[in-house]
């Protein structure tokens, strides 16, 4: 307390020209309306940055939630877009959405795990049986497939990535219907094989490869990759041809998973239990 009586004794004068200044000051800002208004936009400017810049600051620490709701209205686009005339949203919870008489339901997840530098390679997702995920679901990005889920716990479920030799996906060329198997040689992350392709299909440098739609997994249309490069097969009826990913698999986060809902019904059809 002494130290403060101290302070004010030996700084009397300027303290005391501070408190005039601030009175007079004041007194002006009252008295003039110009000189009002000209402090008003001053203040109005400075607290209208301090507002702006704590405005950043929280819409940076807000780019997760913001993310996460992209992700969600993707998901229900997507699921619009596979679903074709089937529009009306019957659920619409975080991770789930089905649509009414629509055949596929999709379901948002996040990567926390992912191998590409083995010849058989694996993804961990966040999502598992107690929210409705199985095996043979179908796993894809906005930019194109990822694998197939092959394993599920309570919580998590494993996916088969394409980037794996033990990977057989059904795909065709975008311009035509002719279908091959989308395979893997083991070799560049970005490249994988399309076989089977017919000599008479009209196979051409750059155009797009997408899921064929022939199995209970994937709809059909779902962007794959480009053509790279092809070649004639050595009995000279099929092409090989070299796609290059338009998933960058080395680097992926929020994935959508796909469930044909008929895909028992589709199983029982082909494989009856008097043939098992």
């Amino acid at each position: 307390m002494q130290q403060i009586i101290n302070f004010v004794i030996r700084n009397k004068t300027t303290l005391l020209f501070l408190l005039l200044f601030v009175i007079a000051f004041g007194l002006t800002i009252q008295s003039h309306s110009y000189h009002r208004s000209k402090f008003i936009n001053s203040a109005n400017f400075l607290t209208g940055g301090i507002y702006e810049s704590a405005n950043n600051i929280m819409a940076y620490f807000g780019l997760r939630e913001q993310n996460n709701i992209l992700v969600e209205e993707n998901r229900q686009l997507r699921a619009l877009v596979y679903n074709r005339g089937d529009s009306t949203i019957t659920s619409t919870t975080s991770t789930d959405s089905i649509f009414s008489n629509g055949r596929y339901r999709m379901r948002s997840a996040k990567v926390i795990n992912n191998n590409y530098s083995a010849t058989k390679n694996y993804l961990t997702i966040n999502r598992g049986e107690k929210h409705g995920v199985k095996e043979d679901f179908g796993v894809m990005t906005s930019k194109g497939i990822v694998g197939i889920i092959d394993n599920t716990s309570n919580g998590y479920a494993r996916i088969l990535s394409i980037l794996n030799t033990k990977s057989r996906i059904n795909a065709q060329l975008k311009t035509s219907n002719h279908i091959g198997s989308l395979e893997w040689n083991g070799e560049s992350s970005e490249i994988v094989q399309l076989s089977d392709i017919s000599k008479f299909a009209p196979v051409k440098q750059g155009d797009t490869i997408v899921t064929g739609g022939q199995s209970s997994i994937f709809p059909k249309g779902i962007p794959i990759g480009s053509i790279e490069d092809f070649t004639l097969d050595v009995g000279g009826d099929t092409y090989t041809v070299n796609v290059r990913l338009f998933n960058d698999m080395t680097n992926l986060s929020h994935v959508y998973i796909i469930e044909n809902l008929d895909a028992e019904e589709i199983k029982l059809l082909e494989n009856p239990i008097d043939e098992q």
